[in-house]
């Protein structure tokens, strides 16, 4: 922003008042004697015209034309410097005299259709004024004041006209408004020669030392102002220069003071980087000593699984021969300890990922209630051990479908409810599920565990997230575990943007509650049909436990049963005596727990109602077949064992759902009317997508590399397109390229499959023109995910949801080093097809070991990408989830640039899952041939 100058302020207070003062008092004297003018034309007018009026009403009357001529003649000669024609016209407006014949008698008359003038008027044109008078027949008495004030009743017998010239007016007018304008610019030059002056006198000599304090600022201490000034700003000169010289003095201290401060800080940084050096090669000794950490725990953690694997497999083994029960007890302890201490080292493996950063967060769909559900039940034993009362509930509002990492959420919620159970003797563990939206198709999913356990004391809170502690080191030795849990859990929910916290009070229990992030995923691929024949029926449910009733409640409402909550006993002593009442219901419920007293009260209470209620259910806090068998004898239909969940209260109420998924199946053989391209390299790979499609879309066609994927596009059209990245002859992204621009599919949806994609790559498949992309393993909801986003809608207008049938599984000797649950679910449940492909894979690992092991020695790291994403690729399918596991992270690392050095654990691990899975293999395969 511009700042006015001491200069202009003088110009501003000196000239523009007084210009202002002079146009002010020259306007008001030129307005004042304009106006005078203008009044004295007006007046002298009217003093001419009204005598003429009345000297012409007898004349006129008589028609005496040379005396009204002679009367008029006179006045205008002796008034001819204004005057520049006089006429008499008469009653019927018609010229009656003049007095100068070359005057425009036209414009002197009223206009026609005006009324004659009955008092004095006048016209203004631009060079003259035209004055009307009327001529009345009245007594000669009348004065010049009774013309003014005629009235209108009187007798008009004419009106007389005079023409005034206003050139005279005018040009002194003119003259006025010159000599005014003069006036004023004489002024403002005074005032300028004044400010002038002023300019000179003051502002000059503080410009010059505004200078000189600027040349002292910009450190020219030897500037000085010269020159005798007047009065005040002579002794401002005599104070800047003492100022200045005083600056001088105090620069030339302070250069003393800089140039020995110079000298004492040049020593002590000679001496700081004699300490940065001994710094730096402790702070490497510190990053060599951790890596050393770092490696011994990753080493050591898989050094010790492998012998413990051994040592669980051959109790397992050994347990299935004939014991006596004190050696079957002795090995099911060693079973347990040896599970116990591979939990831990688990603990550890996981905990050092995250301490590298090598923990990947998976973005793939699932339904939270099975995975709450999957966890509690692994929990439940333990709960029901120990007496204690474990409640789920998830909010009826909270999607079921959802996309994320489900195995870390449930390793978190397995981390805190199972220090629950362990913190706690008695009382319950309730779980509560809610979720809220934050933004378009995002969720911000809360769970909270409660328990009502010993609590933490408070001054011991703080350290409850450390590593390797807990809140009590008494804890550690009365409960046991490592301390690492609750940190895992923290990073990983970190991972998953979330957050998480607890609230404790000491005996009386803790809350610890989590958050995460996930998508909604828009296509429901697990979901359990509501039962409509439990629509409209009543049920009575009993139920002392608060979290425990609320979380059934809201699940029999969902079924829209009408539910009749009880939580005491003496509200079914008031029911059994109103027994009409009792028998309306179709259904009871009746939660409890098991203890000696409390069994004989359920026992009583069911021989009490099962004559009346034909369908009676328990809900206990056990897992105990032969507890179960006893209840159902004494009269109950089902017992389950808590907590109660949405699928087995459905199997319970409704015992023909058990056979409900294969109607389902059917139901979902309905397909879409498409044709779908899959490209991929590895015949198994590609038979299984192919398989999959195939009971999605009516038509399929194959192609095992990108140049076979171009031919075929060249001369089809296809509604989709899945291609592999990396294949033979022409890779999948130069393909994509081409069919883009060269076939008849430049605007098919082209979906990329790919055994791992990481944060960059996804990125560089979308900018290189792929749709969208999906993981290896595929199953049937990813590629129903895919359908439903890239298919014309009203093809799937009628199609029902996918739901996967549940299927026997078969168990390997070792736990997660075969799963044939995952194999069946990633093989679309065909169990011929996972057959083959499993053995496949078992076929391939020696000579993939072999190729692998050579790459290494090598250290040719393509050709180790290449070997292990082809192993990723088919571990995908083959139900080896810790083989799968460990080869998509070392893909991950290698794609990143890490070094071979750095994965050394990573390849220990990698090659000794293949060995496990070469060691359960032929015993596993004989399992499936003999089904």
């Amino acid at each position: 922003m511009h700042k006015i100058s001491l200069k202009d302020w003088v110009i501003l207070l000196t000239i523009v008042p007084t210009t202002i003062i002079s146009l002010i008092v020259a306007g008001y004297l030129s307005y004042s004697r304009y106006s005078e003018l203008d009044q004295f034309v007006y007046q002298r007018a009217t003093s001419i015209i009204a005598p003429l009026a009345i000297s012409s009403a007898a004349p006129l009357l008589e028609k005496k034309r040379d005396n009204l001529r002679t009367l008029i003649g006179f006045s205008h000669r002796s008034q001819s410097d204004i005057i520049k024609s006089i006429a008499i016209f008469t009653k019927d407006n018609q010229v009656f005299v003049t007095s100068a014949y070359h005057g425009d008698t036209h414009i002197m008359r009223v206009k026609a259709g005006q009324s004659l003038p009955n008092r004095i008027v006048y016209d203004d044109y631009d060079d003259y004024l035209i004055y009307r008078a009327p001529i009345i027949d009245e007594f000669t008495a009348q004065t010049n004041e009774s013309i003014l004030n005629t009235d209108l009743n009187s007798d008009i017998i004419g009106y007389i006209a005079i023409q005034v010239d206003k050139s005279s007016i005018k040009f002194a007018q003119q003259k006025l408004l010159i000599s005014a304008f003069f006036i004023v610019l004489a002024g403002i030059i005074i005032s300028a020669l004044f400010a002038y002056k002023l300019i000179k006198s003051v502002t000059r000599p503080i410009s010059s030392m505004v200078l000189a304090i600027d040349r002292i600022r910009e450190g020219k201490i030897e500037s000085r102002i010269s020159g005798q000034l007047l009065g005040e700003l002579n002794f401002l000169k005599n104070g800047v220069n003492a100022m200045a010289q005083s600056l001088g003095d105090y620069q030339d201290e302070m250069q003393r003071s800089i140039d020995q401060a110079t000298i004492d800080l040049r020593e002590s940084l000679e001496q700081f980087e004699i300490q940065n050096v001994e710094l730096d090669i402790a702070k490497r000794k510190a990053q060599d000593a951790n890596k050393v950490k770092s490696e011994f725990l990753a080493n050591m953690s898989h050094e010790l699984r492998t012998p413990l694997n051994g040592v669980i497999g051959f109790t397992r083994q050994v347990l299935k021969t004939p014991l006596s029960d004190t050696q079957r007890d002795h090995l099911q302890t060693i079973e347990r300890s040896a599970g116990n201490l591979l939990s831990i080292i688990n603990d550890i493996l996981d905990f050092s990922k995250l301490d590298a950063g090598k923990m990947v967060i998976e973005n793939i769909p699932f339904s939270i209630r099975e995975s709450v559900e999957e966890t509690l039940t692994l929990l439940a034993p333990s709960a029901h051990k120990k007496n204690i009362e474990l409640s789920l509930r998830v909010s009826p509002q909270l999607p079921d479908s959802l996309i994320g990492d489900a195995m870390r959420v449930k390793q978190v919620m397995v981390n805190l409810a199972s220090n629950a159970i362990k913190f706690t003797d008695k009382g319950s563990v309730d779980i509560n599920i809610e979720g809220s939206v934050i933004a378009q198709n995002l969720y911000k999913i809360k769970v909270t565990v409660q328990d009502t356990g010993i609590g933490i004391p408070n001054q011991q809170q703080h350290s409850i997230f450390e590593a390797f502690g807990q809140g009590d080191k008494s804890v550690t030795r009365i409960y046991g575990g490592t301390g690492l849990g609750l940190v895992i859990s923290q990073r990983l929910v970190l991972e998953l943007r979330g957050n998480i916290g607890f609230e404790s009070i000491e005996n009386k229990g803790s809350t610890f509650w989590f958050t995460f992030q996930c998508e909604v995923n828009p296509i429901p691929t697990l979901q359990m049909p509501t039962p409509e024949c439990l629509k409209d029926k009543t049920i009575l449910y009993y139920e002392p436990h608060a979290a425990s009733r609320l979380a059934t409640a809201e699940i029999l409402a969902s079924w829209k049963m009408k539910t009749v909550c009880i939580t005491h006993a003496d509200e079914i002593d008031e029911l059994l005596a109103n027994k009409e009442r009792l028998s309306s219901f179709d259904f009871a419920l009746i939660g409890h727990d098991v203890t000696p007293s409390a069994l004989n009260e359920v026992k009583k209470l069911i021989f009490t109602i099962k004559d009346i209620i034909p369908s009676i259910h328990l809900a206990i806090n056990s897992n105990s077949p032969s507890l179960h068998e006893a209840l159902i004898s004494s009269g109950a239909k089902t017992c389950i064992s808590k907590p109660i969940t949405v699928q087995r209260l459905s199997k319970t109420l409704v015992p023909k759902a058990k056979s409900e998924p294969s109607s389902l199946i059917q139901l979902s053989e309905q397909k879409v009317p498409i044709k779908v391209l899959a490209v991929d390299d590895n015949e198994a790979n590609l038979k299984l997508i192919s398989e999959l499609l195939l009971e999605q879309v009516s038509e399929v066609v194959t192609a095992t590399n990108g140049a076979q994927a171009v031919e075929l596009c060249r001369h089809e059209k296809f509604a989709l397109i899945f291609m592999d990245i990396q294949m033979p002859v022409l890779d999948g992204i130069s393909a994509l390229a081409i069919i883009r621009q060269q076939t008849l599919n430049e605007h098919s949806p082209i979906i990329a499959v790919t055994a791992h994609v990481f944060g960059e790559e996804k990125d560089k498949l979308l900018e290189s023109g792929f749709d969208s992309f999906v993981t290896k393993p595929i199953d049937e909801a990813m590629l129903h995910h895919s359908i439903y986003e890239y298919c014309d809608s009203a093809l799937l207008a009628n199609r029902p949801a996918i739901i996967s049938p549940s299927a026997e599984p078969i168990t390997s000797s070792r736990v997660k080093i075969i799963d044939w649950t995952l194999a069946l679910q990633r093989a679309g449940q065909k169990a011929t097809l996972a057959k083959d492909m499993f053995i496949g894979l078992v076929n391939s690992l020696p000579e993939s070991k072999a190729n692998i092991s050579e790459a290494l020695i090598s250290q040719d790291i393509e050709q180790l990408k290449v070997l292990i994403h082809k192993l990723n690729g088919a571990c995908c399918y083959s139900g080896v989830p810790n083989l799968g596991k460990v080869t998509h992270e070392l893909e991950t690392e290698l794609k990143r640039g890490i070094a071979l050095d750095d994965l050394e654990p990573e390849f220990f691990e990698f090659f000794e899952q293949i060995d496990l899975v070469l060691e359960d293999a032929s015993a596993f395969i004989k399992k499936l041939e003999a089904q």
